[in-house]
C-alpha cells in the first residue's frame, strides 16, 4: 500500500498525463491481445520464442502502467471510458488477456500434480464419520417415524388419484353424454389442428422479424459444425508445434555435434591460449600463480563468465601498452619508482579482491552466464543457435597440471586453496536467509503432510470469466463532479487479473513485473471473493494453500507448530510454484480483540510468522498470498496493511452488473431468456442484493419441475421476488461503513486528501472570480 507518490502538479498537466498513460495503458493491452493469438497459432519454433519474449515483455509493461496508474490515481480502479471513447475502442477490449500458455505449457506438471494427490488421498482411505452413540429406545422411535412419513406420503398421493378420478366422474354425470357423428368429430379435430398450425406459423414469423430487426439472437449465428472445426483446427496446430518443436530441439542436437566435431580442437587449443595469458596476467598483478577454479563449480567457465575471450584479449592489450609506457616513464623519472610498485600492489590486491569476490558468487550457486570461446557473442547469435558449448574436462585436466608445475617451478609451492574474502564487521549484505526447520524431509513427504492436516486443497476449476460483472460507463463523469465512482464487477475481475493471473502465470513476466506478495480483497459476503481466489488457481494452474484461523484451530499448537505449519507452506509453495496461500477472515488475524467464544482458536498466534514469511518472498518466487475479509473494522489498520500490499475493495453490484448477472445467470439454468421476463424490473429492485443473493433467488425459483413447465408458462419477474424477500441484502450502513475503513488505508487517505485539496482550490478559484467581478 505504501506507493511512492509523484511530484504534485497543476490539474491540467495532471489530466493530460493521466489520459497519455491510459491511451498507453489500452495500446499495450490490445498489443498484450494479438502477440497472445499469435503466439497461439504460430507453428515456427525460432519465431514462436521470439514471439515468447515480445508477449512476456508486453505483460511486463502492461503491469508496470498499471503500477503508474495507481500512483497517478490514487486507486486501484480507473476510469477510462474518455480514452476508449476517443481510441474508438469497446469495453470488450479493457478485458485483460490471460495468455493461453500458463495452462498449456505446464499441462504434464498439472496432471502429475493431480496424480500425486489422487495417491495422496488414496492412501489415506474413506473419511471415517464418528459414530454418535444412542439409545435402542431413540432409535426404534426414529425408524418409526420416518416408516409413517413414508407410508403416509404414499396414502396421500393415491387419495389424490382417487379424488381426481371422482371429480372426473362427477363432471361426466352433470354435463351428460355428449354423443357426435362422425363429421362433427372431424370438424372438431381439424378446428383444434388448424389453430395449432396457425399459432406455429405466427409464432415462427414474429421470431423471423425479430431476428431481422435485431432485436433477437439469430439461431444460424451458433453453427455446431463450424465450433467443431475451429475447435479440430486448434488441436491439429498444437500437434503441429509439438512436432516442429521435436524436429528443432533433434536439428540443435546435431549441430551441436557437428560444431564440436569441426572446430572443437581449434576451440581447445584457443582455451589453452587464454587460460595461460590468465596465468601471467595474474603473476604480473599479484606476484604469484592464480589457483585454478574447482570442477565442481564450473571450470574454466569461471575464468570468463564475465567477458569473453575477445574482450579478455582487448584488455591484455590495453594493459600491455599502458604496462610499455610505464616501463618508459619508469626509465625517464627513477625517482617515482617506489609510488609506482605501491600503485601496482593495489591494483593487484583490487584484483585478487575482485576474483575473490567472484568465487564466492559462484559458490553460492549463481547462474553462470555461458559463451564461445573464441566464436560468436551473445549478441551475434543467430536465434536458434545453441547457447553454450560445454567445457573440455581434458583442457582443465591439462591445465591444471600446467599451473601446479609452474606452482612448483616459479612459486616453489603446491596449490593452496583460495579463501573467500572476510566479510567486515558491522555491514550487513543482502536478507536474511530462512533457516530451514525441516532439512532432511523431502517434498514428496512434507507434500502428504500438508495435504492430510487439510492445509493443501485441490481447487474447484472455475474461469475468471464466470466473475460476470458490466464496465463502469459513468465512472469519468462522476470524477469530473468530484464524486467517487465505486468500481463495478468489471473492474474487480480486472484486477485480480493483473495482480493475480499475470503475475503467477509466467516466472518472466514476475520478474520484469513490479513485486506484489499480497493482496486481500475486502466486500460483504456474497461478492464472489473465494471464487475470484479459485478462479486465479485455475487460470494459472497454482496450488491453493489454506491457512485460515478456522482451519489452523487444533493444528500444530505451540509456538513451535505454529513456525513449522508456515515454514512447510511456504516451502512447498516455492518449489512448487505457482502457489496462492489462501486467509479466509483475514482480520481474526490482525483482531483488536479477539472474542471470547474465538479466545479457544486463537486466530492471532500466526500473525507474527506469517509477516516474517512473506518478507522472505524474493522476486524470483511465484508465491501470493491472498486474504478474504468481509469484516475489516475488527482487525488493527497497521498490522493489516503491512502484510497485504494492495487492497481491493469489493461494493456491492451496480444497476449495469445486475442486469448482466440476472441474464446470464439464468440463461445457465438451460433457459430461454424471453419479453415475458423483465430483467431491468429485477435488477432495479434487486439493489443491495449481492451476486450470492441473486444465484441463490434463481436456484429457489427454477427447480427441474419449473423447468419442464417454461413451454406451458413463462417465466416472470414476479416469481423472484418472494424469494429475494426472505434473503437479507446489505444495507446501506454496512456499505458506508465499508467505505470508511477504506478511506482509512493508506492509499484511501491520499485519495481524501486529493479531493480536499482539490476542493479548496476550487473554492478559492471562485472567490477570485467574485472579487473580480
Amino acid at each position: 500500500q505504501e506507493l511512492p507518490l509523484l511530484e504534485p502538479v497543476p490539474d491540467r498537466e495532471r489530466q493530460s498525463f493521466h489520459y497519455r498513460l491510459s491511451s498507453l495503458y489500452l495500446y499495450y493491452l490490445g498489443l498484450l491481445r494479438r502477440f497472445d493469438t499469435l503466439y497461439d497459432q504460430m507453428v515456427h519454433p525460432q519465431k514462436r520464442r521470439l514471439l515468447r519474449r515480445l508477449l512476456d515483455g508486453v505483460a511486463g509493461r502492461v503491469l508496470e502502467l498499471k503500477d503508474d496508474l495507481v500512483r497517478t490515481d490514487l486507486s486501484e480502479y480507473h476510469c477510462l471510458d474518455h480514452a476508449l471513447q476517443d481510441l474508438k475502442l469497446t469495453p470488450a477490449d479493457l478485458e485483460v488477456p490471460i495468455p493461453k500458455y500458463f495452462l498449456l505449457e505446464q499441462s504434464t506438471i498439472l496432471k502429475e500434480r493431480g496424480l500425486m494427490l489422487a495417491e495422496i488421498l488414496s492412501r489415506m482411505g474413506p473419511v471415517t464419520s464418528e459414530t454418535v452413540k444412542m439409545h435402542r429406545t431413540k432409535a426404534i422411535i426414529l425408524l418409526q417415524r420416518a416408516e409413517r412419513a413414508r407410508q403416509g406420503r404414499l396414502r396421500a398421493t393415491f387419495m389424490r388419484e382417487i379424488r381426481k378420478e371422482e371429480e372426473r366422474d362427477r363432471k361426466i354425470r352433470e354435463e351428460g353424454w355428449h354423443r357426435f357423428s362422425q363429421d362433427q368429430a372431424a370438424i372438431i379435430i381439424q378446428k383444434v389442428w388448424k389453430g395449432y398450425l396457425q399459432r406455429k406459423c405466427t409464432q415462427h414469423d414474429r421470431w423471423t422479424e425479430m431476428e431481422f430487426i435485431g432485436m433477437l439472437p439469430s439461431a444460424h449465428q451458433v453453427n455446431l459444425r463450424v465450433m467443431y472445426q475451429d475447435g479440430l483446427g486448434e488441436d491439429i496446430g498444437r500437434l503441429r508445434q509439438i512436432e516442429k518443436e521435436e524436429e528443432f530441439q533433434v536439428a540443435m542436437v546435431k549441430t551441436h555435434d557437428v560444431l564440436r566435431e569441426t572446430e572443437g580442437p581449434d576451440m581447445k587449443e584457443k582455451l589453452k591460449e587464454q587460460i595461460r595469458q590468465w596465468f601471467i596476467e595474474c603473476h604480473a598483478l599479484t606476484g604469484r600463480f592464480p589457483d585454478y577454479p574447482d570442477e565442481s563449480l564450473g571450470g574454466s567457465y569461471l575464468i570468463f563468465a564475465d567477458k569473453t575471450p575477445e574482450q579478455v584479449k582487448m584488455e591484455l592489450e590495453v594493459q600491455a601498452q599502458e604496462s610499455k609506457k610505464k616501463n618508459q616513464e619508469k626509465n625517464k623519472e627513477k625517482e617515482n619508482e617506489k609510488k609506482e610498485r605501491k600503485q601496482k600492489k593495489g591494483k593487484g590486491r583490487k584484483r585478487v579482491r575482485h576474483l575473490l569476490d567472484m568465487r564466492t558468487k559462484w559458490a553460492g550457486g549463481q547462474s553462470l552466464r555461458r559463451f564461445w570461446v573464441g566464436g560468436w557473442s551473445e549478441k551475434d547469435k543467430a536465434p536458434g543457435c545453441p547457447t553454450t558449448l560445454p567445457a573440455s574436462p581434458q583442457v582443465d585436466e591439462l591445465m591444471r597440471q600446467e599451473l601446479k608445475n609452474l606452482h612448483l617451478a616459479v612459486d616453489r609451492e603446491e596449490g593452496k586453496p583460495l579463501k573467500p574474502p572476510k566479510k567486515k564487521a558491522g555491514k550487513k549484505t543482502g536478507k536474511k536467509k530462512e533457516k530451514d526447520l525441516t532439512p532432511d524431509r523431502s517434498v514428496e513427504s512434507l507434500l502428504e503432510e500438508l495435504v492430510v492436516f487439510g492445509f493443501l486443497r485441490k481447487s474447484e476449476t472455475v474461469t475468471l470469466k464466470d466473475y460476470i460483472g458490466d464496465f463502469l460507463y459513468l465512472g469519468s463523469t462522476l470524477n469530473l463532479a468530484n464524486k467517487l465512482p465505486m468500481p463495478s464487477l468489471f473492474d474487480i475481475r480486472q484486477n485480480v487479473a493483473l495482480y493475480g493471473v499475470l503475475r503467477l502465470g509466467s516466472p518472466d513476466i514476475h520478474a520484469m513485473a513490479p513485486l506484489i506478495r499480497s493482496i486481500l480483497l475486502v466486500g460483504p459476503s456474497g461478492m464472489g471473493k473465494k471464487m475470484l481466489v479459485k478462479a486465479v488457481c485455475t487460470e494459472t494452474g497454482a496450488n491453493l494453500f489454506d491457512l485460515s484461523p478456522s482451519n489452523l484451530q487444533g493444528k500444530y499448537p505451540g509456538k513451535m507448530g505454529v513456525q513449522m505449519i508456515v515454514h512447510m507452506v511456504f516451502k512447498v509453495a516455492r518449489l512448487l510454484q505457482p502457489s496462492v496461500i489462501w486467509i479466509g477472515n483475514a482480520e481474526k488475524n490482525f483482531y483488536k480483540r479477539v472474542p471470547k467464544e474465538e479466545k479457544e482458536m486463537d486466530p492471532k498466534r500466526i500473525k507474527k510468522d506469517l509477516t516474517k514469511a512473506l518478507r522472505l518472498l524474493s522476486p524470483g518466487d511465484r508465491v501470493m498470498l491472498i486474504g478474504t475479509t468481509d469484516q475489516p473494522q475488527l482487525a488493527e489498520m497497521k498490522g493489516l496493511c503491512r502484510t497485504y500490499e494492495r487492497i481491493l475493495f469489493m461494493p456491492r453490484p451496480d444497476y449495469a452488473s445486475r442486469f448482466v448477472l440476472w441474464r446470464q445467470m439464468i440463461e445457465t439454468q438451460g433457459v430461454q431468456v424471453t419479453q415475458n421476463l423483465d430483467i431491468s424490473a429485477l435488477a432495479k429492485v434487486s439493489d443491495g442484493y449481492t451476486p450470492g443473493h441473486i444465484l441463490q433467488a434463481i436456484h429457489s425459483v427454477l427447480t427441474e419441475r419449473r423447468v419442464l413447465q417454461l413451454s406451458k408458462q413463462p417465466l416472470v419477474a414476479s416469481e423472484f421476488l418472494g424469494h429475494l424477500a426472505k434473503l437479507e441484502p446489505m444495507y446501506r450502513e454496512e456499505e458506508e461503513s465499508l467505505k470508511d475503513w477504506y478511506f482509512k488505508t493508506p492509499l484511501g487517505k491520499r485519495k481524501v486528501k486529493f479531493i480536499k485539496d482539490q476542493d479548496v482550490e476550487e473554492a478559492k478559484l471562485a472567490k477570485e472570480r467574485k472579487k473580480r467581478k
